[in-house]
């Protein structure tokens, strides 16, 4: 069953159920089906190039979910935008991502179409005006009706922060978009894959950053979707309890904005349906993540990876409090090694670059940048992850610090988290922040900004 037609069956199914929601506008499965047909039918008439693109620009919110799944739908390679970047950073994105026409919002579109002349852009909540065209006006004369099942999917392209100042290119490994020959199966191995939500989910994060998008997908196979259009601790607490969300996915700094609400508002709503929080995107500090399972349960799963190889280590709660700081063992497909800079793998316990080399012939390359994605290489086939870490003898893995973070003082490689990870246990202390300043005779020391 296709994408399309998977929606459409849960749309004949319950046609009124909530779908999804982000607290302003609010669609059933039939109207999220309708608008997901009417979308792709008009985007398959822009006649956009085999190596060409659509972007998404837009804040959190429904119409943000329809952009990406119908470009999912319609056959063509997405590039999520953070609603936040300049024109300069637009600018850049959307040259080398080769986009044909952005999906923005109202908020956003002044920023796309100054970024470039080139681009058609097309805004929901915005008339006819200024080189920007409306998203609804353009849609309405679509017919809704099914895609072809024929239509294969085609894999994303993320901008990564970069520190050389400009963000580089990846696209999104086939463990995180599961593409497939054609829509019947991307689905099957969406509804397969072991990484994919279940449940009502809940979107905290923004919207251009792959794990949230996670949770768009699933609306492919029926997980209904509850979007949080703008981070509040307490807001998220109201939304679990309010439409009894099942699943989420978080970073460590929100579990840390949700551990500061008072005690009184923490006791005050009922979290009991949740049954699966999978966080990423940094290592969590051992007291917060023993704080939240205090809290919420052993519900916690962490995720750790990259956006360019996908999810490497896995590991639940019960598992963690055994290996306490640990981010997991290496997922089946995955060879994890701790290595040196030279390349030489170091022994269990010495703390080194972490690399992954895969099993199955996943390759990660960087888009229009083949220096890079070379230098991200040991060995032919094994990659630099980017961060610092140690396995122990058990094989589980521990995050250290991030490789471009590192401080040389005196001569000593000094690595911030270490020295975060201290300051954060402090009671003072809500957040921090170690960097390395210039020193007169060490060349660099640390300096710590703090969050009381």
């Amino acid at each position: 069953m296709a994408v399309a037609y998977g929606l459409a069956a849960v749309a004949h199914r319950d046609p009124d159920g909530i779908a999804v929601t982000d607290g302003d506008l609010e669609w059933s499965w039939a109207r999220l089906n309708s608008m997901v047909n009417r979308t792709v039918g008009w985007l398959l008439s822009l006649g956009v190039g085999a190596d060409q693109r659509v972007a998404v620009h837009a804040e959190n919110g429904v119409y943000t979910a329809l952009a990406h799944l119908a470009t999912t739908y319609a056959g063509l390679s997405v590039v999520p935008v953070n609603a936040q970047l300049t024109v300069d950073e637009v600018r850049y994105i959307l040259d080398d991502g080769a986009v044909h026409t952005v999906l923005c919002s109202a908020r956003t579109a002044a920023t796309a179409r100054t970024a470039s002349a080139e681009v058609r852009v097309v805004a929901w909540g915005a008339d006819d005006s200024d080189g920007v065209e409306s998203f609804e006006s353009l849609i309405e004369g679509f017919a809704d009706s099914e895609p072809s099942e024929l239509i294969a999917p085609a894999a994303p392209l993320y901008y990564t922060s970069g520190t050389t100042g400009l963000p580089k290119g990846v696209p999104l490994p086939d463990q995180m978009y599961p593409t497939g020959e054609n829509i019947v199966e991307h689905v099957r191995r969406l509804e397969q894959s072991p990484v994919r939500p279940r449940g009502r989910h809940l979107i905290v994060g923004p919207m251009h950053h792959t794990g949230p998008i996670g949770g768009v997908r699933a609306l492919a196979v029926g997980n209904p979707l509850v979007i949080l259009r703008k981070f509040d601790a307490e807001e998220v607490l109201r939304l679990i309890e309010r439409h009894r969300v099942e699943s989420s996915m978080m970073v460590p700094t929100h579990f840390a904005r949700l551990l500061a609400l008072p005690e009184g508002m923490r006791k005050r709503y009922n979290i009991s349906s949740i049954r699966t929080v999978v966080h990423t995107g940094a290592s969590c500090p051992v007291h917060v993540k023993r704080a939240m399972i205090d809290w919420f349960g052993p519900v916690f799963a962490d995720a750790y990876g990259s956006t360019e190889v996908g999810t490497v280590t896995m590991i639940d709660s019960q598992e963690w409090l055994a290996h306490p700081g640990s981010v997991g063992r290496a997922l089946p497909g995955c060879e994890l090694s701790i290595r040196d800079a030279d390349g030489a793998v170091l022994a269990a316990g010495e703390t080194g670059l972490v690399c992954v080399r895969s099993t199955v012939g996943v390759r990660p390359r960087y888009h229009n940048d083949p220096e890079k994605t070379a230098r991200s290489y040991l060995d032919r086939d094994v990659f630099i992850i980017g961060e610092i870490g140690y396995l122990d003898e058990d094989g589980y893995l521990f995050l250290t610090d991030r490789a471009s973070d590192m401080v040389v003082s005196g001569g000593v490689n000094v690595y911030p988290a270490e020295s975060e990870a201290i300051l954060r246990t402090h009671p003072g202390v809500f957040d921090v922040a170690v960097i390395g300043i210039p020193h007169p005779e060490m060349g660099e020391q640390l300096c710590a900004l703090v969050v009381p």
